[in-house]
């Protein structure tokens, strides 16, 4: 970080789960309620709060993550049923959210006029989010306002699944980070948008195209969430447009050519092993069944092959490990687009550019 952007001390609050949350929650509360910024925990990554009614807080978050600001922000919201003061629902909203929420699904609705433009990167619609953290739900009650939040993180960089992360790109330019421990999920939150009787993907999550399609039957894919947005579209939900999730080095995919074959991990050990013989310093990410035949001083698993939860929970972890060393490139398996395979997938293609080496 430039030391030059610290500016202010940021407080830190560690929560004890043992104990109520609300007296633990009263500063940062008060923090919010007063136009400050407070990075605070979810079931997804950590998020970047200010007032979600208050143009000016809408600023400040734009201003310490070096974000856009056509890039729109979520905002948090208590109960579901909090979303009406926000935002015009209807019946495929009440759906969703009694499907859903609390939990890790954004829906982006038609906004009323207390939400500023600002916080909407200049849409007339906005997306709203009820967060399955219980923490991240107190502490929204106890400030009053609805919480405009992207993930608390320098705009670009991998996502924060933990307080630590926020603080390496935060420290010094927000009010306060709360730490409740690490992210469940590890990825974004899932978000769509309610077009007439259909559902529109604009980003993959952990509420899968499949689990959407349990609530509504016709579910279609942004093109956007597997290819580059178009030169000079607006992006309508958070990760869409900009470079996204990256770590310094350039990063490089490394995916089957056909998804069932059975040889890949064989022809993805011989790469691996390949890349390291020339560099030792490059960096891996791969499968535990991977870890045996490797040997390099940056070779990181993320799981089981099979396990995608856990690739999904990992993914950002070992992305921001990856800073830490000397390596100049880093070269990442991916497995199938199925379930949250197809939100691990949208992240990683962010992270590298789009740069995917099929073999």
């Amino acid at each position: 970080m430039d030391k030059a952007k610290i500016t202010m001390k940021t407080e830190l609050i560690t929560i004890d789960f043992t104990k109520p949350l609300a007296g633990q929650l009263t500063l940062p509360a008060e923090i919010l309620a007063g136009g400050g910024l407070v990075a605070f925990p979810t079931e997804t990554v950590y998020g970047l709060g200010g007032n979600a009614l208050d143009a000016d807080a809408a600023g400040k978050i734009y201003a310490a993550k070096g974000r856009p600001s056509d890039n729109p922000l979520i905002v948090h919201i208590a109960r579901p049923s909090d979303a009406e003061k926000y935002a015009y629902t209807n019946a495929l909203y009440e759906k969703l959210a009694k499907a859903f929420m609390p939990g890790p699904l954004t829906v982006v609705l038609p906004k009323r006029e207390n939400v500023p433009c600002s916080v909407t990167g200049g849409l007339m619609t906005v997306g709203i989010r009820c967060p399955g953290d219980p923490v991240a739900r107190e502490l929204i009650r106890l400030a009053g306002v609805p919480i405009a939040a992207p993930s608390a993180n320098v705009s670009g960089r991998p996502s924060p699944t933990a307080a630590s992360h926020v603080a390496d790109d935060l420290n010094g330019r927000i009010d306060c980070i709360i730490d409740g421990g690490e992210a469940e999920v590890g990825l974004e939150s899932t978000i769509v948008k309610i077009d007439g009787e259909r559902l529109i993907l604009l980003r993959p999550g952990a509420i899968t195209p499949e689990m959407l399609r349990a609530v509504c039957e016709e579910v279609v894919l942004d093109n956007g969430i597997l290819d580059r947005l178009p030169e000079g579209k607006a992006p309508e939900a958070p990760g869409m447009k900009y470079r996204h999730y990256a770590p310094r080095a350039r990063v490089h995919l490394l995916r089957a050519k056909d998804e069932n074959d059975d040889t890949f991990d064989e022809k993805a050990i011989a790469f691996f092993r390949e890349k390291l013989a020339q560099d030792p310093s490059v960096g891996i990410l791969c499968y535990d069944e991977h870890l045996p035949f490797l040997q390099g001083a940056h070779v990181y698993s993320y799981g089981e092959k099979a396990d995608d939860r856990a690739h999904s929970h990992l993914l950002f972890d070992c992305l921001r490990r990856f800073d830490e060393t000397d390596a100049a490139a880093i070269y990442a398996v991916v497995g199938k687009t199925e379930g949250i395979g197809l939100a691990l997938y949208n992240r990683m293609l962010k992270a590298s550019a789009y740069t995917v080496i099929y073999i």
